[in-house]
């Protein structure tokens, strides 16, 4: 017998809405996850947005304001996919009213905030999970198996990029992704999170880092309503972008390894390229999310001019097979977040946890927290 759990979702933008199709599509791959998410609260507080969610998804019941899933006792998992600014009271709430909690990265505005919400998480017992949804790509878990065995032999230095357009637009709205106080960080918390999380993922924790960060692109038109994603505005009052749109760091892991970490919200020509670079002693391994499905390796006792082999991920490979019968079958980024909903509600379902959790953003958090010090001084950070 499958038990039912009362979920609800606070914030429908993009995100919100990834949310919702992955614990529509979840049991389609995961047929003995042993729960079963109901719909049960859209909160959103652009008018006519929730009522448009409940249409389309089936959510029982809307609201402008989130502390009413707080209250609600049909509601018993929550996603939180608001604004940064509101996620340290939104899911501390979440927290202490016995909600399990899904919530996006970076988990607030800061380190402080990260641990506030894992720390109400802990108290209450509840079971959590983090939207690092890269680590849950196949090819990223297949190739963490492969450093950890010793194929490419003692890590040396990896390279994290992470290369985006989507604020390259000069007419970009100035939204509260660009303000400090709503967004906190701005490439930092919402590309480099995610490349710190492959980092400690892959390789192990970081020791120390230096940074540098730039705006490349200082004022932004204010948008006259409602926006979401990545809109545009044009000819509207012009505001001071505040936080950075690039940040470039060296890391130094406890394990001795070397990596460097750069991330840009304003890359022209770039869509998308997000990927890392590891070698070793005796090889190398290359994953490009654009290509997510396979990954290069550089193994064997050749060293020099030693050939690259592309390999493609197949059931046998994280979590694969419960989408696609055979390698070179393509999964895509939504994929990767049913995953992570299949990673939550298993948690919750186990009482164990599984996938990303609240500690990893606490860790992601101080990290970032970390790079923000060392561009202000220029000087190296212990952590």
């Amino acid at each position: 017998m499958v038990d039912s759990l009362g979920v609800a979702v606070v914030g429908f933008g993009w995100m919100g809405r990834v949310h919702t199709q992955a614990y529509a599509r979840v049991l389609h791959h995961y047929p003995r996850l042993g729960l079963r998410p109901e719909l049960v609260m859209v909160a959103e507080e652009v008018p006519g947005r929730a009522e448009e969610a409940a249409a389309q998804f089936g959510f029982a019941s809307t609201t402008r304001n989130w502390r009413e899933v707080a209250a609600d006792p049909r509601v018993r998992a929550v996603s939180i996919t608001a604004p940064n600014f509101l996620h340290r009271e939104i899911g501390v709430a979440m927290a202490e009213a016995g909600k399990h909690i899904w919530i996006e990265k970076p988990v607030g505005l800061s380190a402080e905030d990260a641990r506030a919400v894992a720390d109400a998480a802990a108290k209450a017992g509840v079971h959590s999970a983090v939207g690092f949804n890269y680590r849950n790509a196949p090819a990223v878990e297949a190739a963490r198996a492969l450093i950890a065995s010793g194929d490419i032999g003692t890590v040396t230095h990896v390279r994290i990029r992470l290369f985006s357009d989507y604020a390259a637009h000069p007419e970009g709205a100035l939204t509260w992704r660009y303000e400090k106080e709503r967004g906190g960080s701005g490439v930092l918390g919402d590309l480099a999170s995610h490349g710190v999380d492959l980092a400690r993922y892959l390789l192990g924790d970081i020791a120390s880092l230096t940074a540098d960060t730039a705006i490349f692109v200082p004022e932004r038109a204010r948008p006259t309503g409602a926006t979401a994603g990545h809109s545009r505005a044009s000819g509207g009052e012009l505001g001071q972008v505040e936080n950075e749109d690039y940040v470039n760091c060296l890391l130094r892991f406890a394990s001795g390894a070397r990596g460097v970490l750069e991330a840009c919200r304003v890359s022209v020509g770039e869509q998308n390229n997000y990927g890392f670079e590891v070698h070793g002693t005796k090889g190398a391994v290359f994953w490009d999310f654009r290509r997510m499905n396979e990954f290069g390796v550089s193994r064997g006792t050749g060293y020099q001019d030693q050939p690259v082999s592309t390999v493609y991920v197949g059931p046998g490979d994280g979590e694969f097979g419960a989408f696609q019968p055979g390698s070179a079958n393509a999964m895509g980024y939504d994929d990767l977040k049913v995953v992570e909903c299949h990673r939550f509600l298993r948690s919750i379902a186990e009482g164990t946890s599984h996938g990303a959790t609240l500690a990893d953003a606490v860790h992601s958090a101080a990290v970032l927290d970390a790079m923000a010090r060392s561009a202000q001084t220029g000087a190296w950070v212990n952590l």
